[in-house]
């Protein structure tokens, strides 16, 4: 359907980056860099990892010049665009556990475990409302399939350590929410909701009061050893930081480091009591299903449902686009999904519609690494995990180079498993657009074949796309 230059289609806003800053507003836009400068840091990049990052060096030595280089404003990209999961999931830790084993990437989990409380810790500490609510991660399943695998991955969520992890069968699970057709779930307390862009907003407000030179509208086109060139000038600095996920591909040499992968999210009106009364979810928990194609929930701190999945996964040529923008199938798509599990909104109105991209390496491994001879560092590829793990990537970005420059020793965060994990390239086009696309058909295809055919055991279709995807 065709959309108006308002941005609506059929009633639904589309885009205008998304709705968290429908509902917070658009930050007034920070000056740009005026010219050539030096700093001690430079950091690329403006969402969680990259300010994080400025945050907790200049807590850690006040005297470091440390200048962030944003392309737009702080919280553009995923930072601004996300489902609001701060949560305890890691993309890459069983592939850690085999590469470097089972206790290294136990450290690992602790390590995300003790993230949440982390970040929750600062927000107060810093005193800046991020819509906090403690309700951890409920993720459901509705198929016999779908309950085979929770059941599986519970058991291995317990062989990390984590076990205040529950397991719940249906009738529990229809007292924390009534999901239609939900037969069991898993519950862990290492999660919260947040708002996305009030968690970005405060902690752009609190580097600024550190210190930290930020400056936005400045693409930065080349990281170089010591530099970042924008068209404004080029940041001199001892140490350059990548912390652009999403939007690596953009930066010259990097196009096939980190696909830049789409993810589409929905927010529906405001609902009456009655609804929630219907809906049940009074725990407020971060809400996933154990789907192939899954999809992650939140209820917003103003009583709305925000609810997102894969869209259209991946732009050919690893393009991003500008404004969050998703086309109308999805958006309706994720509608099915939204009534799929509660069937009591089908009335319900879908207000605001967008999409955002994540970055996802060749292996599908989140990495933290410091090119000690170049001065080089970079962290993510998150694969939509980041909103907690950008905090930890951070405080290891901030040890690593402590370490490097004299200021600071070894810390158990620079001996984790990820630190200066490499992996090969994406391949080129159209091989890279071709495997996306057809990756995720077969994922949507498993997830068919399992509803219909109510088998126990996971479609093979599933394995197929797995090894397509790289993950095993």
């Amino acid at each position: 359907m065709s959309s108006s230059a308002s941005g609506f289609v059929n009633g639904v806003v589309n885009g205008g980056v998304s709705f968290w800053y429908a509902d917070d507003g658009l930050p007034a836009v920070r000056e740009p860099l005026a010219g050539d400068d030096s700093a001690d840091v430079v950091i690329v990049g403006g969402g969680y990892t990259g300010l994080w990052t400025a945050y907790y060096l200049k807590k850690a030595v006040p005297s470091l010049r440390i200048t962030v280089l944003e392309q737009r404003f702080c919280g553009y990209g995923a930072s601004g665009r996300n489902g609001g999961w701060l949560y305890n999931g890691i993309a890459g830790r069983d592939r850690y556990a085999k590469l470097h084993g089972h206790e290294a990437a136990v450290r690992l989990q602790r390590a995300m475990n003790d993230t949440v409380d982390e970040v929750v810790r600062v927000v107060a500490e810093e005193g800046f409302d991020a819509g906090v609510h403690r309700g951890g991660v409920l993720e459901v399943a509705r198929t016999p399939a779908q309950l085979a695998r929770l059941r599986e991955f519970h058991a291995h969520e317990l062989s990390y350590g984590e076990h205040d992890r529950e397991l719940y069968g249906a009738r529990e699970t229809a007292e924390w929410v009534r999901v239609a057709g939900a037969v069991g779930s898993s519950w862990t307390p290492h999660g919260a909701r947040v708002h996305p862009v009030k968690l970005v907003k405060g902690l752009a407000a609190a580097v600024e009061a550190l210190g930290v030179d930020v400056r936005e509208s400045t693409p930065v086109t080349e990281i170089l050893p010591g530099r970042a060139v924008t068209p404004y000038g080029t940041v001199r600095a001892p140490y350059v930081l990548r912390c652009t996920e999403g939007f690596t591909a953009a930066l010259k040499g990097e196009r096939r480091t980190w696909l830049p992968m789409n993810s589409s999210m929905i927010a529906t009106e405001p609902l009456s009591d009655e609804r929630w009364a219907a809906v049940g979810w009074a725990g407020r928990e971060a809400l996933g299903d154990m789907a192939h194609a899954y999809m992650y929930a939140q209820r917003t701190v103003d009583g709305r449902i925000a609810l997102g999945g894969r869209g259209v996964p991946y732009r050919f040529g690893s393009r991003t686009d500008n404004d969050g923008r998703t086309r109308f199938e999805t958006a309706r798509a994720l509608r099915e999904i939204l009534v799929g599990f509660f069937p009591a909104l089908a009335g319900v109105r879908v207000e605001h519609a967008w999409s955002g991209v994540l970055g996802v390496p060749r292996d599908w491994c989140a990495t933290v690494t410091l090119d000690r001879a170049a001065g080089v560092g970079w962290a993510g590829g998150y694969v939509g995990s980041g909103v907690a793990t950008a905090n930890l990537a951070a405080r290891t970005l901030r040890d690593l180079v402590l370490v490097d420059s004299g200021q600071g020793s070894r810390t158990d965060l620079t001996d984790l498993p990820w630190v200066g994990h490499r992996v090969r390239r994406w391949e080129p086009e159209p091989l890279r657009w071709l495997g996306v696309q057809g990756m995720y058909a077969t994922y949507r295809a498993a997830d068919r074949r399992e509803t219909e055919s109510h088998a126990a055991g996971s479609s093979r279709l599933a394995r197929i796309a797995d090894r397509v995807a790289g993950r095993h």
